[in-house]
């Protein structure tokens, strides 16, 4: 049972607290702009991404000290594929002119025809790079 609970209710809350932040504030959880504006433009009137990015950061430490075996994925990579990653989502997520979460969370409910395109991109070059890494590093 506990193979689907975690990721069950980590969805829900993640459902509940983007339609929070649209309800709420009128505002998107897209995280790649959030992180964005904050390094570009820091200022009082947009304290709340502030403590959004603070939020995200403390709660994965907080069940990281909980629960630590919830982020042992049996994977082993090295740091040149982690930096590699990092570049290639770094540059996907400016491409797609937005992230997973802005655009599959967010913008899906809101039957963003964009988000939509979007969303089955990230999917499919997933798919694609899973597949090439078992081919290449078994």
């Amino acid at each position: 049972m506990e193979n689907f609970i975690y990721p069950l209710i980590g969805g829900v809350l993640i459902g509940l607290s983007s339609s929070t932040m649209l309800g709420g504030i009128g505002r998107i959880t897209g995280i790649s702009g959030i992180f964005s504006h904050v390094l570009k433009k820091p200022s009082k009137e947009y304290l709340w991404q502030y403590f959004f990015l603070l939020g995200l950061l403390f709660g994965g430490l907080g069940l990281f000290i909980y629960r630590p075996s919830l982020f042992d994925y049996g994977i082993e990579v090295n740091k040149f594929q982690v930096v590699l990653a990092g570049l290639l989502v770094g540059f996907g997520t400016r491409l797609g002119s937005g992230c997973t979460s802005g655009h599959g969370v967010c913008g899906l409910p809101r039957l963003s025809e964009r988000s939509f395109v979007a969303t089955l991109t990230f999917i499919g070059f997933g798919i694609i790079t899973v597949f090439i890494r078992k081919m290449i590093w078994g």
